[in-house]
């Protein structure tokens, strides 16, 4: 007895087992063996991972680009593609954090609330969005990513906490070279509002949405920039995994193109820690930067004269 298999699933199927139809808009249309298609998405993939670590921003904001604008892939496949690596790298470097002391993990639970709640309803929003519209505001979340990204980081120490964090016991303590440095905590209720917007937009465009985490909890609840990023790392992979759920039952979870993409990702932000040891991270991220507005400028385009 032959089970139904659903018709957008067939066809992604089809492309991964026999061959990939890309169009060039110079040469034409052109077909792709699994392995070249495999071999193409692997590197794809291990340059966003490098990109990602170098700027901050996650493998996901080069994977979507590549697999929608380049290889023809549906936009609903690659944010499905791109949730799994985002929950592949953040899992490696988050427990690193964590083992350093640097992750609020009370704090991040916390507003783990809000974020899942919107990736939940960020992945079900995909689901029946029209794909054109999708594109547009990722390429218009990759620029504001990518002008955060170069922007000059204050280091915020406040000394009183709001009596809602002292409440919850969110404010914390980071290492030093001097010893221990306390920090506080304000604003529980607009960063935890701008948490939902983060997951909400992580569950609409497979992106970790890191700057809008640093920005709720670096700008909105003053928290030090170094305990921001670390615990904003720590929450993509939970919030991921919840948009990677609703992914999954609507069968936008292809581990033809998930498997190549995961470990190119995660070999990509490998390279990328040991480059920015020995590199000026300033240089790398304005040229990064760059090159992510470009790929966002592109998507808003591609969705705008509709070729997606």
């Amino acid at each position: 007895m032959c089970s139904s298999i659903p018709a957008d699933s067939y066809v992604i199927n089809m492309m991964i087992v026999h061959t990939v139809q890309v169009s060039f808009s110079t040469f034409g249309t052109r077909e792709m063996t699994v392995l070249t298609f495999t071999l193409i998405l692997f590197a794809g993939a291990y340059s966003a991972g490098l990109v990602g670590s170098l700027t901050g921003l996650g493998g996901g904001v080069v994977i979507i680009p590549l697999l929608t604008v380049v290889l023809g892939v549906d936009i609903h496949y690659a944010i499905g593609a791109a949730l799994v690596s985002v929950i592949a790298t953040s899992s490696g470097s988050a427990a690193a954090y964590v083992r350093e002391g640097i992750t609020n993990i009370r704090l991040g639970m916390f507003l783990e609330i809000a974020t899942t709640a919107g990736a939940v309803c960020g992945a079900m929003l995909a689901s029946v969005a029209p794909a054109h519209l999708i594109a547009i505001l990722f390429g218009s979340t990759l620029i504001f990513s990518a002008l955060n990204s170069m922007r000059k980081k204050a280091e915020h120490q406040v000394p009183v906490s709001s009596r809602l964090a002292v409440k919850l016991k969110l404010p914390g303590s980071y290492p030093s070279t001097s010893g221990p440095i306390s920090y506080g905590t304000k604003n529980v209720i607009g960063g935890f509002s701008m948490m939902g917007l983060a997951g909400m937009l992580s569950g609409l465009l497979g992106i970790g949405s890191g700057a809008f985490k640093v920005i709720a909890m670096d700008n909105i609840m003053k928290i030090p920039f170094k305990v921001s990023t670390t615990t904003s790392n720590f929450m993509m992979g939970v919030t991921a995994t919840a948009s990677a759920v609703i992914y999954l039952q609507k069968g936008y979870i292809e581990p033809g193109i998930c498997m190549p993409v995961v470990i190119g990702v995660l070999l990509g932000a490998m390279t990328g820690a040991q480059i920015l040891i020995r590199a000026n991270p300033k240089k790398l991220r304005i040229f990064f930067a760059v090159v992510i507005i470009s790929l966002g400028l592109n998507m808003i385009y591609n969705g705008v004269v509709g070729n997606f």
